[in-house]
């Protein structure tokens, strides 16, 4: 288990996953897309550019930190919620996609 990063340190871990890392997709990420009509490529987009806003969550059943990248695509009214987690220090779990009621 990676242990609790701050905000600011998983946003960038994030960020180097993308660009050197690994980024998997969770089976029950793309269902999620599919029943909230949401494009894969607007969830990519908000890890990408997105920020977490707030703290980290203990997932107890797993014994992993989640983390919630929030972010609006562009051409896309709604704002997103993209929950991720991390492997290794290079490898991201994306979770699932939620659309945010704000």
């Amino acid at each position: 288990m990676v242990p609790r990063l701050s905000k600011s340190d998983a946003l960038k871990l994030l960020r180097e996953c993308f660009k050197s890392g690994v980024v998997e997709y969770h089976p029950h990420f793309a269902q999620r897309c599919r029943e909230r009509d949401v494009d894969p490529a607007d969830a990519q987009f908000v890890l990408r550019k997105g920020i977490i806003y707030d703290e980290p969550e203990l997932d107890v059943r797993f014994q992993e930190w989640r983390y919630k990248v929030e972010g609006k695509p562009p051409d896309r009214e709604k704002r997103l919620k993209v929950v991720i987690t991390f492997m290794e220090r290079d490898e991201v779990l994306v979770i699932t996609v939620m659309l945010d009621k704000r």
